[in-house]
């Protein structure tokens, strides 16, 4: 019977139609980047060929640079990180700072709505993950960080990308 049950399925999806995700183009994801609506719906093989292949490991597939060699680690510049994919505002550069573990590090998030966080046992023990809201894989939060949050955002820079603010 789960035989049976099991080549119907498999019969029926040769038939299913392709999903609008699997027919987006490119220029169409660049779009949806554009205005920020529908970011779910850009399949992984459009985000391969948008980002950078450091950039898709650490946002697709929850990779880390190596400590110290993120572009992004002294920068001091007054400005907004962004999210390197769906370009969320996710850190403002007021609340950066030198945490001394090799990569940015912020005591705060510019907007609680565009982070999401879960927990993560991939290693040997339970760590909190850090994603933006479209899904993205940006780091880890630690308890150790400076007052007033005391948490240790622990951001990969190839995640990120800086938006200077506008000289007045």
């Amino acid at each position: 019977m789960k035989n049976l049950i099991f080549a119907l399925f498999a019969m029926l999806s040769l038939f299913a139609l392709p999903s609008q995700a699997a027919d987006m183009t490119v220029a169409q994801a660049k779009q949806l980047i554009e205005t920020g609506r529908d970011l779910d719906t850009i399949p992984k093989a459009i985000w391969k060929q948008l980002l950078t292949p450091e950039q898709y490991n650490i946002l697709w597939r929850q990779g880390t640079e190596r400590a110290f060699t993120g572009e992004l680690l002294n920068n001091k510049r007054k400005g907004t990180y962004v999210t390197a994919g769906c370009r969320i505002p996710v850190f403002r550069s007021e609340h950066k700072f030198k945490s001394g573990t090799g990569w940015p590090s912020f005591w705060e998030v510019s907007d609680k709505d565009n982070i999401l966080l879960e927990d993560d046992w991939s290693w040997l023990g339970k760590r909190t993950e850090v994603l933006s809201a479209c899904g993205e894989h940006l780091g880890h939060v630690f308890n150790d960080g400076p007052a007033p949050t005391g948490l240790r955002y622990c951001i990969n820079s190839d995640a990120l990308i800086f938006v200077p603010d506008e000289e007045e």
